[in-house]
């Protein structure tokens, strides 16, 4: 090779030598002239992963993915999609180009569309098409990342449901008092241990800033702020910043909720959201959009940490009941499909999960709707879905009287709509739902007032039941004259219990009134299937009852009275050791009380997962008296008191659905007692060894106190010497010689004689 001027050739390495300074040369210019691929297409987005058809099939997948932009509030014309097609196969390649009028437009559909399910078989996957080129001229390998880049090391997260591995299936609960947040293992006995990491107590300065919640399987920890939520998970829920921590933005956050799969989230706040478009704050910027101002709610995907949508709050009513900001008018579907909205006195507005699309693309218009709640889903219904055969969602809901029309209850199917029972109701002020946890019965509370009251004031109560497994859900009516504060049914089971009054004091805010209670047991007859009360207990002072997470006993406690605090104990199921598979004499003989207890000041109750403990705590946020927190177990035995000033919240940590099969958890009730030995073995070594425990301790104060002594004593005898006052000590042998006498009586008997004069 010769150079252009005539110069004699380079050598081989010399030429190598010029060839690495000119490529190193067009790098620079390259660098220094490089086009942005995103300039001049930001309003274009690439819709991948879409099915592949033919000809035929074109303007049907067209229009079907027209519909689909609609739901989900990215709409575009038919001319503004283009699909790239294959000549040679006939065929589509599998994405299109989608322009829309402006950049905003464009980002909004990237943020709403992406990863939307399309059909039984598709996930739709949306970039801007300015990013198909970067992405596709990356370095990779060995090569040099471009100026600014930083490569991020990767760091493997923790399995986030880490503490049900727990080798004594113990539970948690979480503690907060003042701004200090503790975790803690419950063991058994009492026993209580805090979560530890390396050796040290599991704690996070960031925590107690307004209040904390669990996710309802327990796998996130929800820390509130004044910039928005944070989501702790993993053994480590203080890890550092980006390892198992999730964030959410939203100035003001005051309240949250979870879906019940926790795949999303909700927050609200009383401050609504501003336009960010300048804000220094960078989350802010690309968080919200100018769509999103005055808005309030915001519905976010939790493993993306991106928003869905937001909405504006609309305050309730003073006939509601409920203060403002002291609940989220949005509910989740069980099976977390859709998120619903009651819109009072004009209909439900539905909409899809995750593209938040309204279902049919319109509100259930309903006249006069009041209130709603989604029907729970089966372990039955939740396997049978996950094979496609689960059955439609449903919701119930009630409308109130109007002119001419009586109220009404109705069971609605979701997605078609579809009514499934529907009963007329009259003299109603007011209607509760209580579903069963599995879906077999839905309980209807309607209070009603009388016929020719002036008011409406509630004066007694109808219990109507659903008996939603059974052919026409039938339903059956238990009237009662008395007003009912608090209804539960058993989880897992086909009994319920309410607390019923007709005490005229009821509301009457007086120093020394007690309201009076009834405690009612109702099961339902084997033979004619049909609900009866089997127990009932009058003249209590407990007002609101809570259920074992695995049904069988019950806990009442006394809230909202200033001078009583009772804490009682129930077992429906009680049975003796001398004859433990006795026969009823008749339905309810089994209905026991445990134990009467008290927790002064008390504010909460909540039974643990294992349904084994219960803990009363009375909350500073609640102006109780004394704050703190007691364990008991299910028998009404006090194991762990602790008062604390400024004590805020008590939390069990939930836990997920259990996932041995039902086969196999009927096997392992029905050979339990072939390990109770075993677990009775390890309880009587858990009690010695705090016995030994606490023996040790009193004798390490026994030795300090000794000690203690000790070097006192001898600080008086050196201070005698020093003033002469010596304390002269009795010869040895006047010592041995001195003898101690100690009169002891004992009474041997003692009989006792009436002479008649």
């Amino acid at each position: 090779m010769s150079l252009p001027n005539g110069n004699a050739a380079y050598d081989e390495e010399e030429e190598l030598d010029l060839q690495a300074e000119l490529d190193e040369g067009f790098e620079d210019i390259e660098r220094k002239y490089a086009v942005d691929a995103q300039q001049g297409v930001e309003n274009v987005v690439v819709v991948d992963n879409i099915p592949i058809i033919d000809e035929g099939k074109k303007q049907r997948l067209v229009d079907r993915l027209r519909a689909l932009f609609d739901k989900a509030g990215a709409g575009v014309e038919e001319d503004r999609i283009s699909m790239p097609w294959d000549d040679a196969a006939g065929t589509n390649k599998g994405f299109i180009f989608v322009t829309y009028p402006d950049a905003q437009q464009a980002e909004n559909a990237l943020r709403v569309l992406d990863n939307t399910p399309f059909g039984g078989k598709h996930t739709l996957y949306v970039n801007r098409f300015g990013d198909i080129e970067r992405y596709a001229t990356m370095p990779i390998g060995d090569a040099e990342l471009p100026t600014g880049w930083k490569e991020k090391p990767y760091v493997e997260k923790d399995h986030l449901r880490s503490w049900l591995g727990d080798a004594q299936g113990r539970d948690q609960f979480l503690t907060f008092r003042d701004a200090d947040v503790n975790i803690h293992w419950n063991g058994r006995n009492g026993n209580t241990e805090p979560v530890t990491i390396e050796g040290k107590p599991l704690k996070n300065s960031k925590w107690g800033e307004l209040y904390l919640q669990w996710s309802p399987l327990g796998t996130y920890l929800a820390s509130l702020h004044r910039v928005g939520v944070a989501l702790w998970s993993g053994p480590k829920l203080d890890g550092p910043i980006g390892v198992n921590v999730l964030r959410f933005t939203h100035p003001g956050v005051r309240l949250v909720q979870f879906s019940p799969c926790e795949n999303y989230l909700v927050t609200w706040s009383e401050d609504p959201l501003e336009n960010y478009e300048g804000h220094p704050n960078p989350a802010l910027r690309e968080t919200f959009t100018a769509d999103d101002e005055g808005n309030q709610i915001v519905v976010w995907d939790v493993k993306a940490t991106r928003v869905l949508r937001t909405f504006p709050y609309e305050r309730p009513s003073a006939e509601d009941g409920r203060a403002a900001g002291s609940f989220i008018p949005f509910k989740f579907s069980p099976d977390d499909l859709y998120i619903a909205k009651c819109n009072v006195g004009a209909g439900i507005a539905v909409y899809e999960l995750p593209g938040m699309g309204l279902l049919d693309k319109k509100t259930i218009k309903i006249e006069g709707v009041q209130d709603f709640e989604w029907c729970p889903i089966s372990d039955k219904d939740i396997e049978a879905k996950k094979q496609g055969k689960g059955k439609s969602s449903m919701l119930a809901y009630w409308q109130p009287e109007a002119v001419n029309q009586p109220a009404r209850v109705n069971l609605m199917a979701v997605p078609s709509r579809e009514i499934l029972r529907s009963k007329n109701l009259f003299n109603v002020t007011d209607c509760k739902f209580y579903y069963q946890n599995q879906g077999d019965y839905l309980c209807v509370k309607v209070d009603r007032h009388a016929r020719k009251a002036k008011t409406k004031k509630a004066t007694s109560c109808n219990l109507e039941i659903y008996r939603l497994r059974e052919a026409n859900i039938p339903v059956e009516v238990i009237e009662l004259k008395d007003f009912v504060p608090s209804f539960a049914w058993e989880p897992y089971g086909q009994r319920f219990a309410i607390v019923s009054t007709n005490d005229p004091n009821l509301g009457v805010q007086a120093p020394g009134v007690v309201v009076k209670y009834s405690l009612s047991f109702y099961a339902r007859d084997p033979k004619k299937g049909d609900f009866a009360c089997i127990r009932q207990f009058d003249g209590k002072i407990a007002n609101m009852l809570t259920w074992s997470p695995k049904g069988r006993h019950i806990a009442l406690a006394c809230m909202g009275s200033a001078t009583k605090y009772d804490v009682e104990f129930y077992d429906l199921d009680f049975t003796t050791d001398d004859n433990p598979n006795r026969k009823e004499a008749e339905p309810g003989a089994n209905v026991t009380l445990l134990a009467t207890e008290e927790h002064f000041g008390i504010t909460n109750l909540a039974w643990d997962p294992s349904g084994r403990y219960v803990a009363t705590s009375a909350s500073a946020w609640q102006q109780s008296p004394e704050p703190g927190y007691s364990i008991w177990d299910f028998k009404g035995q006090q194991l762990v008191q602790q008062s604390q000033e400024k004590f805020k919240q008590f939390l069990w940590r939930p836990r997920p659905p259990a996932l041995l099969p039902k086969e196999t958890q009927k096997k392992v009730r029905k050979e339990l007692k072939d390990y109770s030995r075993q677990f009775d073995e390890e309880d009587a070594a858990e009690e010695n060894r705090g016995s030994a425990e606490k023996l040790a301790q009193r004798q390490r104060e026994i030795s300090e106190w000794n000690a203690w002594r000790a070097r006192n004593v001898a600080k008086v005898e050196e201070e005698r010497k020093v003033r002469g006052k010596e304390i002269k000590k009795k010869a040895a042998a006047e010592e041995k010689e001195e003898k101690v006498e100690e009169w002891v009586e004992e009474l041997i008997d003692e009989t006792e004689e009436t002479i008649m004069g």
